[in-house]
């Protein structure tokens, strides 16, 4: 199969939580830390969304950007939001029944707790994803991404994460961002409901990434750039 050199992200188009007056989006260091390690070795990205069009911002993710820059540690995500040209890209997102699983090398799910309410009911992202990996490319997810693999099943009819060793956002961590009482569901739970191997840093946010063949997750927003790490590297392969 001809490598594209083109890697498809995906992100959320819900920006509050159903419950709840939270406002919520994608967490923005989760799509820039992914960027800047493919883009740095000759990537090309698109992003997607179920929906299409604009794409909210978690206002928490925008503050961890300020933080940084006060203390002297301004780093690719403050760079990136300042790029009027990138931050454009997520105002005219493709709309994921619309892609073309062929034009890709690999699909990157971001997370955020808005894909909690948008990429479980994603019939067209389920199906996008699971052309990926019966098409032997590369599938990543991080943080609550993983929530758009949930629903994903194979021409077998198993859910592609049945058996395979996996992570993404602990209940821990949700308690510890005290959104226990927010979300729709259990990430952590909902994963090894449907049967895959769930497994968690002993240290909550600490970047944790975990490889089964083509598959590869992420536990939170540190483990970003380590999961863009190893989807460069398994593209290499």
């Amino acid at each position: 199969m001809t490598a594209t050199k083109k890697i498809l992200i995906v992100v959320t188009n819900d920006d509050e939580f159903e419950k709840v007056g939270f406002r919520t989006g994608l967490w923005l260091g989760e799509l820039t830390h992914f960027w800047e390690v493919a883009e740095k070795v000759g990537y090309q990205m698109d992003i997607a969304s179920p929906s299409g069009g604009k794409v909210p911002i978690d206002p928490e993710s925008l503050m961890i950007s300020q933080v940084a820059d006060a203390v002297g540690l301004k780093g690719d995500l403050s760079k990136r939001y300042e790029d009027k040209a990138f931050m454009n890209l997520l105002d005219n997102t493709l709309k994921v029944s619309d892609v073309d699983s062929a034009a890709y090398d690999a699909i990157y799910m971001t997370g955020g707790h808005g894909v909690m309410f948008d990429f479980p009911k994603s019939v067209a992202l389920a199906e996008l994803t699971a052309k990926f990996y019966e098409s032997n490319k590369v599938v990543s997810a991080v943080c609550h991404g993983p929530c758009g693999l949930l629903e994903v099943k194979l021409s077998n009819g198993e859910h592609l994460i049945k058996g395979k060793n996996v992570t993404g956002f602990s209940w821990n961590e949700e308690v510890m961002a005290k959104r226990d009482h927010a979300v729709p569901f259990n990430l952590e739970e909902e994963l090894q409901r449907r049967e895959a191997k769930y497994s968690k840093a002993l240290v909550p946010f600490n970047s944790h990434v975990v490889e089964d063949g083509l598959l590869i997750t992420g536990q939170n927003p540190g483990s970003a750039h380590a999961v863009g790490k190893a989807v460069v590297k398994k593209l290499k392969e």
